[in-house]
Formats: C-alpha cells, structure tokens, sequence
C-alpha cells in the first residue's frame, strides 16, 4: 500500500489526482474507491492509502482508502 494526500478531486469527471509520499501523483477514478470511503466525500486534503495499477495511459490509483490515523 501507497500513501498520500488528495490534491484535487474533479467531481464533473470522476477523477482527481493524489500526491504521494514517494513523491509521485497519482491519477484516480471514482471506480477505484474503496468502500465505505464514497468518491462524493473527497474535496481534497484528505489522507489516503492505495494501490498502483499499471495501465495503458500510465500508472493510477485503485482501491482508493481513508489512511488510518496513527496515534
């Protein structure tokens, strides 16, 4: 699992982009979300942990989740 902060969420599209911590932006679609997290909850800023899938157009986001706080 990848971490990283949502940094734009485009709701007309579905998509958004992540900035994660190893220094990579990831692209995600509202299919990769993983429940209970809904794609209409993300406004950007939020903490997210994923996985990398590789594709034609290029590596995205999938099995998009709320990170854990760690305390």
């Amino acid at each position: 699992m990848t971490s990283g902060t949502v940094k734009r969420v485009e709701a007309d599209s579905g998509s958004g982009l992540i900035a994660a911590e190893d220094g990579n932006e990831y692209y995600f679609h509202r299919g990769g979300i993983k429940r209970p997290l809904e794609f209409d909850d993300l406004f950007g800023g939020e903490r997210v942990s994923f996985e990398i899938e590789t594709q034609s157009q290029g590596l995205r986001a999938i099995e998009v989740s709320r990170s854990a706080l760690v305390r």
